[in-house]
C-alpha cells in the first residue's frame, strides 16, 4: 500500500514540477514549473505565475488539471501524478502569502503587479510509480 507521507516527502524534495492543462481544442498541454510555493498535504498546491500566461487562460476556460513530479536515478524511476482542478487566484491576501523576496525578477511591479497571480491546484486522486509498480490512491 502506498505511503502518503513518503509521497509528500518525495514531492518536497523535487525542484521542478510539471503542470498540465487542457487547451481550447481539448488537447492536453504541459509546462515545467518550479516546485509548488506551498502545499497542504497532498490536497492543495500553490504555484506563482504570470496572469498573462497561456496556462492561466487554459485554466480559466477549463479547470481540469494534473501535476507531475519525478526523479530519474541510474536505475530507479519514481513518479507521482496528481489529478484535480486548478484555480487562478488574484486576491492580494493569497498573493502576499505566496510571494518570495526574489520574485521581482519575474514581476517588476512587486507583489501587487497585475501580471502576478497564484495557481491553486486541488488534487482529487493520484498515481504513484516506483520500482516497476504503480498504485492509485485517493487524496
Amino acid at each position: 500500500m502506498v505511503n502518503l507521507q513518503q509521497i509528500e516527502a518525495f514531492i518536497d524534495s523535487r525542484k521542478v514540477s510539471f503542470i498540465c492543462s487542457v487547451d481550447g481544442e481539448g488537447f492536453p498541454t504541459v509546462k515545467a514549473m518550479l516546485k509548488p510555493r506551498q502545499r497542504s498535504g497532498l490536497r492543495e498546491f500553490y504555484f506563482s505565475t504570470n496572469t498573462s500566461s497561456l496556462r492561466v487562460r487554459h485554466f480559466q476556460e477549463n479547470p481540469k488539471a494534473s501535476v507531475y513530479f519525478y526523479r530519474k536515478g541510474l536505475v530507479k524511476y519514481t513518479g507521482v501524478l496528481l489529478t484535480g482542478t486548478m484555480e487562478v487566484l488574484t486576491d492580494q491576501e493569497t498573493k502576499n502569502r505566496i510571494w518570495k523576496k526574489g520574485d521581482t525578477i519575474f514581476y517588476k511591479g512587486g507583489v501587487t503587479d497585475p501580471d502576478y497571480c497564484v495557481l491553486k491546484f486541488t488534487a482529487e486522486k493520484g498515481r504513484y510509480y516506483c520500482d516497476l509498480k504503480t498504485e492509485d490512491f485517493d487524496v
